[in-house]
């Protein structure tokens, strides 16, 4: 994909993701764009499918939906209402650390900057950009695999990682789509172009696409 085209691919990918489901987290952001729903969300997605991710978002924000409320539930109770995603147990401790440190430092509310919500136990780049675009509208790229893998295959980048993938997409992609990126490409990823054998004969982007390391696809 040449570098011109992305504004193209954007408009084509803006129409097409309309048919499918939004991301879990999106769609908790979506609901009341409060930070601390999209950060926690974040962390229960992680190598969990989107529908776990959703309904253990929903049975946990039913029992505590602030740090205040969060912080005074036991471990065991977090546990519980989000398995099974995946390494709940971890999770949990995150999510009941973190919100006992949002109340003790940072009067119940999440940081609205990067390097503060990298600090925090469980977060990484990813997730807080997730929380800087999706909770405060703030410019940020989120890259998780499936904007690494994408934009690599079309060959509007060439990086081995999904760190140096955000960095580069930093360097070039137009800012107007730093926000949306993330959200058009993990539904595109989710639902069309696929790890493994991507739909690539029903694909809307299939002339702009370069189909770097694509060695079979539907």
């Amino acid at each position: 994909m040449k570098d011109d085209q992305i504004h193209r691919a954007v408009a084509i990918l803006t129409e097409a993701v309309k048919s499918w489901v939004s991301p879990a987290v999106t769609i908790v952001a979506t609901q009341d764009g409060d930070p601390f729903k999209v950060l926690v969300s974040c962390i229960l997605s992680l190598r969990t499918r989107d529908q776990t991710t959703a309904e253990a978002s929903a049975r946990l924000f039913a029992l505590a939906d602030n740090p205040g409320k969060m912080a005074l539930l036991d471990l065991q109770r977090i546990e519980s209402a989000i398995y099974p995603v995946g390494f709940y147990r971890v999770k949990a401790e995150q999510i009941l650390d973190i919100s006992r440190i949002l109340c003790e430092q940072y009067h119940g509310a999440v940081p609205d900057d990067l390097e503060t919500l990298l600090t925090f136990r469980g977060v990484g780049r990813k997730t807080a950009n997730l929380v800087l675009t999706l909770g405060f509208g703030k410019p940020g790229i989120c890259v998780d695999i499936h904007v690494h893998r994408i934009c690599n295959r079309w060959g509007y980048v060439t990086t081995k990682t999904p760190e140096q993938t955000e960095f580069a997409l930093r360097k070039k992609l137009p800012a107007q789509y730093w926000i949306i990126i993330n959200d058009l490409l993990v539904t595109f990823g989710q639902n069309q172009c696929t790890p493994v054998s991507p739909r690539c004969s029903t694909c809307p982007l299939y002339l702009l696409c370069d189909r770097v390391s694509v060695a079979k696809s539907r």
